[in-house]
């Protein structure tokens, strides 16, 4: 049930972003020709690459959600992680783009003062996608889904793109409305802020897809939180290992347990299945448990020790 309810609202987040933002590439877009505006038309390009990477998550949740068949049998949950990094690619593609644009812009001869409506696109843009950020960090926040978040923090990016764009068009403005033309050129010197700002927010969005690719570390909160679970288990003597790994909006997870020596297989057998039960019931983000056995000398449960993630 609470998968089915994750996908429903992460599916209805990422197309709340897609509608959003050809809005925007209609309006910014039409406003940047109409008014000759550099950075308006650069965050045009910002927004429809936001497009592109809306369309790529919706794609990813959809695909993340199958089930495990035999082809697949820990599932299809990095299907999440992959969706995140084309998403960074996305970003940073567009972002080198609106540099590039913009600095031809720049050093162009003739740059007139972009019109009065650029202002007026720019201050609507902020505030939607503001708005649009808030909205999806909070789906993905509530329902643990990575990929929507990356894609809350690109809507993120597009917004402070706005602003710069609005900072170089009132700039270029306040030129003409002084007779300064010199300021005309904060403009696309804007553009090229935004540019800067865009690849950076890529680069991050990469890194933290490519980490749960390669089987990163999780978050050390996560392991301490596990580690204490498996030690509340009756019959649990020691924690000699415990590893988690991302699996899209699951964690797969490693053990390694201790139990008294003297027991029989059996006996052992059914300490783990509890602390698998245990993990199951009390993570919902636990999608399965590995554990492995290991015979000790019996102890206390106030000696009981755990140690974190190696």
């Amino acid at each position: 049930m609470v998968g089915e309810e994750r996908f429903k609202n992460s599916m209805a987040g990422a197309r709340t972003g897609v509608i959003v933002n050809i809005f925007l590439v209609l309006v910014k877009g039409s406003v940047g020709i109409l008014s000759g505006s550099m950075a308006m038309l650069a965050d045009a390009l910002h927004s429809a690459a936001d497009i592109t990477a809306s369309a790529v998550v919706y794609i990813g949740i959809r695909v993340a959600s199958k089930p495990a068949d035999d082809e697949h049998p820990y599932g299809h949950g990095k299907a999440e992680s992959i969706a995140g990094k084309i998403v960074a690619i996305i970003i940073i593609l567009a972002g080198l783009n609106i540099g590039a644009f913009s600095l031809r812009a720049l050093f162009h001869v003739a740059h007139p003062a972009p019109g009065s409506a650029a202002l007026w696109a720019a201050l609507l843009s902020v505030a939607v996608k503001e708005g649009l950020f808030r909205h999806t960090y909070r789906i993905g926040r509530q329902w643990e889904c990575r990929v929507l978040v990356a894609n809350a923090y690109e809507h993120r990016s597009d917004a402070i793109s706005s602003l710069a764009a609005l900072a170089g068009i009132g700039g270029a403005r306040l030129g003409l409305l002084f007779n300064r033309p010199q300021l005309f050129f904060l403009d696309p010197l804007a553009g090229i802020v935004v540019a800067v700002f865009i690849v950076r927010m890529g680069w991050k969005i990469a890194g933290q897809a490519a980490s749960e690719l390669m089987d990163g570390r999780a978050d050390p909160s996560l392991i301490a939180e596990l580690s204490g679970l498996v030690l509340d288990v009756s019959g649990v003597v020691e924690l000699h290992e415990v590893r988690a790994r991302a699996a899209g909006p699951h964690y797969l997870v490693d053990l390694e347990i201790g139990v008294d020596g003297k027991i029989s297989v059996m006996e052992g057998h059914d300490i783990a299945a509890s602390v698998k039960e245990c993990l199951l019931r009390e993570k919902a983000m636990v999608a399965d448990v590995l554990i492995h056995v290991n015979p000790c000398r019996a102890q206390d449960n106030t000696e009981k020790e755990g140690l974190t993630e190696k």
